[in-house]
């Protein structure tokens, strides 16, 4: 009888406590319910070691490298111009076939050796600038005679001497200054250095790169307002007000079979497709001779056939090769600014690898990824040197976003878009025609894209805590002083003379590089003045890391060296003293500065549906 009444009163109590407890449940499994189905919403449909359809493979691979296309091919068409290369479109071509070559070529050592994340690799704007800086030092400014299309003559040992001179300049100072970025990665230095590299240094660095080119960009959108107007006009529109319209394509799947499916084509493409249309606009103009034939008049640049007969006169077939521009030469001064370029360059990488790992459904990047994929990017940028793009090669933020809007994050798609890139590189008619684009339809673009990677600068803002005083002080001060500074030296360039021409060039060359001003001023304010981790926007970082170990689909066997690299030498003691060798003992791992928890293997995977099934025609 006290057992029954016992019961009683403890079944009561559960009753009571249950009806009590009914809208907490109730209000939990609703919880968990918008949890789970946000995070099927973010789960890719192929991860990392995932292998999707052969057809699949080779759509999304050429997507990646139509979304890489307007940021690689816009590199050497600005650098043309500091090299006295503006009227030889022939050797425009053999640059834009030589970075495309090299990115591809970098895009699989870094997926194969390097990071081992879905991430594509191309040219940099970073080292952009100081090339461009250089290029406007008294002893490598072009002669006045190289600006007149009439008075040159590119076949001239004169004319070659002028360009190959300060390509193999800037060829030298690239492949020295990369070897930085090799020692950093490859001895684990990075993990020191992004201690000191906040927010607050990285949101001017890259700013300052798209705000130092507005001069380019300028100089290109006033050759004919109305194109590069209309050009802009229609890449905003592509990518923002049509990227989630859908176009009907046909569509074929053993379930359906033959029918109609949706092709978001202006998410997809919207730079490839703004600069198409000016095009076929500005070639109309010129076969209804409505443009000016006259060089002398406004207008005459947006002609598609100020180029010449240069698609003719391109080979078929070309095969990039290092030393194709002669033997490097190195500058000091080159070298120092190249530099500054190179440190920029990693600490955005850094913050790619997680972003990708993020999207891939894969766990922070360990410390022996980060230090191999920076050392893969150094040797990356040595390799562009040494075959002559007159730039570096850095991961590319906009595949990076592309694997979100896919679902997407296998490598065999990156690595099928390397070898595209290898393909496209070698065909030299290809390179040609890119360069036939008039010069206000590049200057639309330009101001598309400028502007983004200013944008792109100042989001790195929003981790931190821009009410805070001290931070609003940082940033403005450095972003001002550094378009204050590199401006009044190059109006007074002989006011800084120590005597020795050396140490000239060198502080000319940091001093006018806007980003190295920024940075630097940012990264010095921002370890010195006092600021909790919150403040300075380090804590939401951790924190974000943090989050991605517990929500990923695999395990970190996926940053593991190839070929059965890891699995022949795991026994070897010595594994653990190398900083890019995923030893399996009990090494410390590395997340952006901090130890930060693994999360296990989840072996339900999605399965796919309504991406795998089309096969657009």
């Amino acid at each position: 009888q006290q057992f029954r009444t016992v019961l009683n009163s403890s079944t009561l109590l559960q009753i009571d406590d249950q009806v009590n407890d009914a809208p907490k449940r109730m209000e939990g499994k609703t919880c968990d319910c918008r949890c789970t189905e946000e995070e099927d919403r973010n789960k890719p449909t192929y991860c990392v070691t995932d292998v999707p359809p052969w057809y699949l493979c080779i759509i999304l691979a050429i997507q990646h490298y139509l979304t890489a296309f307007g940021g690689i091919i816009s590199i050497p068409l600005i650098l043309s111009e500091g090299l006295c290369l503006q009227h030889d479109s022939l050797v425009q071509s053999r640059l834009i076939n030589t970075i495309f070559f090299v990115s591809g070529l970098c895009t699989l050592l870094q997926v194969i050796f390097g990071v081992r994340l879905p991430i594509l690799q191309g040219g940099t704007f970073a080292l952009l600038t100081p090339a461009m800086v250089m290029s406007s030092m008294p002893e490598w400014k072009c002669p006045a005679w190289t600006q007149n299309a009439s008075l040159v003559n590119t076949s001239s040992p004169v004319f070659i001497e002028v360009w190959q001179s300060r390509m193999q300049t800037l060829q030298g100072s690239i492949m020295v200054a990369s070897l930085l970025q090799v020692l950093v990665g490859f001895s684990g230095l990075i993990g020191f250095l992004m201690r000191f590299i906040g927010p607050l240094t990285i949101a001017p660095t890259i700013s300052l790169i798209g705000l130092s080119l507005y001069d380019s960009a300028g100089a290109k959108i006033s050759s004919h307002w109305g194109i590069s107007a209309m050009t802009t006009a229609l890449i905003i529109l592509f990518s923002q007000y049509l990227r989630h319209i859908p176009i009907p394509v046909p569509a074929y799947s053993k379930a359906k079979k033959l029918h109609t499916s949706k092709f978001y084509i202006f998410q997809i493409m919207p730079i490839l497709l703004g600069i198409a249309v000016s095009w076929l606009v500005c070639h109309l103009l010129t076969i209804c001779d409505v443009l000016p034939s006259d060089p002398a008049h406004y207008g005459y640049l947006a002609r598609t056939d100020v180029k010449g007969n240069v698609v003719e006169d391109a080979s078929w077939f070309t095969l990039p090769y290092p030393g194709q521009w002669g033997m490097p030469k190195v500058s000091l001064a080159g070298v120092f600014g190249m530099m500054a370029g190179i440190i920029c360059s990693m600490a955005e990488s850094v913050g790619d690898y997680h972003a990708c790992a993020k999207l891939s459904g894969s766990p922070p990047p360990p410390k022996h990824a980060i230090n191999r994929g920076i050392g893969v990017e150094g040797v990356g940028s040595f390799l562009a040197g040494a075959f002559g793009t007159g730039n570096g090669t850095t991961s590319f933020s906009e595949n990076v976003a592309a694997l979100g809007i896919t679902k997407v994050g296998s490598r065999t798609v990156i690595l099928l878009s390397g070898v595209f890139m290898i393909l496209m590189g070698m065909l030299g008619k290809i390179g040609a025609i890119f360069t036939t684009i008039p010069t206000p339809v590049l200057g639309g673009m330009f101001l598309i894209m400028f502007g983004v990677i200013t944008a792109t600068g100042i989001s790195n803002l929003q981790s931190t805590d821009m009410n805070s005083s001290r931070n609003i002080f940082i940033f403005g001060f450095s972003m001002f002083t550094a378009l204050v500074i590199p401006n009044w030296i190059l109006k007074n360039p002989d006011f800084f003379k120590t005597g020795v021409k050396l140490v000239d060039q060198v502080v000319q060359i940091l001093l006018t590089t806007h980003m190295f001003v920024g940075g630097f001023l940012g990264c010095f304010l921002d370890n010195t003045i006092p600021g909790t981790k919150r403040e300075r926007g380090l804590l939401a970082l951790d924190k974000e890391h943090l989050e991605d170990s517990s929500t990923t689909l695999g395990t970190e066997e996926i940053y593991d060296l190839p070929l059965c690299i890891t699995s022949c030498f795991s026994s070897q003691s010595w594994g653990c003293y190398v900083p890019f060798y995923p030893w399996k003992g009990n090494r410390t791992q590395y997340s952006s500065g901090d130890n930060k928890p693994q999360s296990k293997w989840n072996e339900d995977l999605p399965n796919g549906k309504g991406v795998t099934e089309d096969i657009y025609l």
